[in-house]
C-alpha cells in the first residue's frame, strides 16, 4: 500500500468514528443505519474492523448490526477473536442480526412472527411458523436455528439436533447452531459428541463463557479434555 492510500483510509476510519459513535450514543439506530449505508459501503466498514484504533473496530460491528450483509459474515467471524472483549461482543451480535435477516422478505415475517411465539412459550405455534419460513426460503439458515431451539425447548431433541445439522450446512460459522447441537447431545445422553459440538462452537467464538462452563462440566463427567 502507498503511503497516500494509507492516509486516505486512516482519514475515512476517523470520520466515520466521528459520525458513528454520537448516533450511536444518542440510541438514533435508524438514522446511524441511513447514515451509514448512504457514506460507506460495507466492504469499506469490514476493513475497519482490522483498524489498530479500538474504537474503530467497535463502530464498525456496531454499523454492521444495523446494515451488514452476507459478505460482512467471514470479517464478523474472525473480529469474534479480537483481543478486545467489546468488539467479540459487538461481533456476535452483528452476527446474530445479519443472519436474522438473510432470508427473503416472507422467510422473514415467518421468522419475526415464529419468535414473538418462542419468546412467549408458545412453541406449537412457533414451530409452525418456523417451518413456514423454511418452505418461503429454504436457503434461510436461521429459520431452522430457530426451529431447532423451538423443538429444544419441547424436549424434541432429535429434531433439534436434524435442523441444527439444516442450520450449520447452509450457515458453517453458526456457532449457535453448532452450540444447540452439543445441547442435543448432551440431552440424548451422547456426551462425548457435546463435547466436541462445544468444542467446535468456541472455536468459532472463543467468547460464549456460558458453552464453556458447559464443556467444562462435561468433561468433568467423562473423565478428559476436549479433542
Amino acid at each position: 500500500m502507498i503511503q497516500g492510500e494509507g492516509q486516505f483510509e486512516c482519514k475515512q476510519a476517523q470520520e466515520f468514528l466521528k459520525i458513528v459513535e454520537p448516533l450511536a450514543r444518542a440510541g438514533n439506530l435508524t438514522r446511524a443505519a441511513e447514515y451509514i449505508g448512504h457514506c460507506w459501503c460495507v466492504s469499506t466498514i469490514c476493513s475497519f474492523l482490522r483498524h489498530s484504533d479500538l474504537n474503530v473496530r467497535s463502530a464498525a460491528a456496531m454499523a454492521l448490526t444495523l446494515m451488514g450483509d452476507k459478505t460482512a459474515i467471514a470479517p464478523l467471524v474472525t473480529a469474534l477473536h479480537d483481543v478486545n472483549p467489546r468488539v467479540n461482543e459487538l461481533a456476535d451480535q452483528a452476527l446474530w442480526a445479519i443472519w436474522f435477516r438473510c432470508g427473503n422478505p416472507r422467510g422473514c415475517a415467518y421468522l419475526k412472527c415464529g419468535t414473538h411465539h418462542l419468546k412467549h412459550g408458545n412453541m406449537a405455534t412457533a414451530i409452525e411458523k418456523f417451518t413456514l419460513a423454511v418452505a418461503a426460503d429454504p436457503d434461510f439458515a436461521e429459520a431452522y436455528n430457530q426451529r431447532a431451539i423451538a423443538y429444544y425447548l419441547s424436549e424434541q431433541y432429535a429434531e433439534a439436533l436434524i435442523d441444527c445439522r439444516y442450520t450449520l450446512a447452509k450457515m458453517p460459522p453458526h456457532f449457535g447452531a453448532m452450540a444447540g447441537m452439543g445441547h442435543c447431545y448432551a440431552q440424548l445422553g451422547n456426551l462425548s459428541e457435546a463435547q466436541h459440538c462445544y468444542h467446535q462452537a468456541l472455536a468459532i467464538n472463543p467468547c460464549m463463557e456460558g458453552l464453556a462452563l458447559s464443556l467444562a462440566k462435561i468433561q468433568e463427567i467423562i473423565g478428559k479434555p476436549a479433542a
